[in-house]
């Protein structure tokens, strides 16, 4: 009777303890890494901090990127969680210097140490005219600044449109997504921007741009299901739906029009007009 005793009391012990091991992996909380998917592109240093810069692509480029940042204190090797962010970008010309679109710097996670914002390089660089990023930032009330130049090579697609509207306003139209279009309605998303002055330029609000993708080498054949690209909140990027019906070559034509509808730049494609004087350019 004892012996029987005793073997049901140690399953008693190990369904506890099998149950205890269960709730605890259950509990656990999973680590999260921050820089899964992203490659450092930059550091740029003072004698107090790091500031690494990444990307999805591990590189910066004529067009639109969005880009994460961390700061790094060098007496500890600790990266900061508290610290206030701006930046500015500016394109350094012969006769002339000024910025590109771009957002504010926000913090990703209240507990991470990353960053994030978009920069919108509306040009590429040369032999003799070149992009820098000035970071400026905050910890603890002490305000810090560091600057660089930053690698901004030509996109070999056009993925940027800078025009004159019809109005008489500098319109800047960039391809934001799909990153990997593929053969099937992809979700498609524009920055709009209207240049101010020489280093501001505002998010343009409540426009919307026409789409009509077409394959040049295949008789300008269109496709099916587009949607235009609108802004659900002022403030943001355009979403819409791109048809992509083969891979290939393709040339999204667009229009920008006004909430009234008033077409600023961008030709409507009939059988004589084969092509828009604004398009983005996608090849997959």
């Amino acid at each position: 009777m004892k012996t029987l005793f005793k073997k049901i009391f140690a399953l008693f012990v190990m369904a506890l303890a099998i149950t205890s091991c269960s709730n605890d992996d259950e509990t656990t909380t999973p680590t999260v890494n921050e820089l899964e998917g992203l490659t450092k592109f930059k550091e740029i240093t003072n004698t107090t901090h790091t500031i690494e810069l990444y990307s999805h692509t591990g590189s910066t480029v004529q067009g639109y990127n969005e880009i994460k940042l961390r700061i790094k204190n060098n007496a500890n090797n600790q990266y900061v969680k508290n610290a206030a962010v701006t930046w500015m970008p500016v394109m350094h010309m012969a006769m002339m210097n000024h910025s590109c679109p771009n957002s504010e710097v926000e913090k990703i996670t209240t507990d991470g140490t990353l960053y994030e914002g978009y920069i919108m390089f509306q040009m590429a660089q040369n032999e003799t005219e070149y992009w820098d990023l000035k970071i400026d930032y905050t910890i603890d009330d002490v305000q810090y600044t560091m600057t660089s130049v930053i690698d901004v090579p030509a996109s070999t697609k056009r993925t940027v449109n800078t025009f004159l509207g019809s109005d008489g306003t500098k319109y800047l139209v960039a391809y934001v997504d799909p990153h990997h279009p593929k053969v099937a309605v992809n979700d498609l998303v524009v920055g709009v921007w209207k240049m101010q002055d020489m280093m501001t330029f505002p998010v343009v609000d409540g426009y919307s741009v026409k789409i009509d993708p077409r394959m040049p080498s295949m008789g300008n054949h269109g496709s099916p299901n587009n949607v235009n690209a609108t802004q659900a909140t002022a403030g943001n990027l355009y979403n819409g739906k791109l048809s992509l019906t083969m891979t290939g070559y393709w040339k999204i034509n667009l229009q920008l029009a006004k909430p009234d509808g008033t077409i600023v730049k961008g030709e409507e494609i009939t059988e004589t007009v084969t092509s828009s004087s604004i398009y983005f350019e996608i090849e997959f």
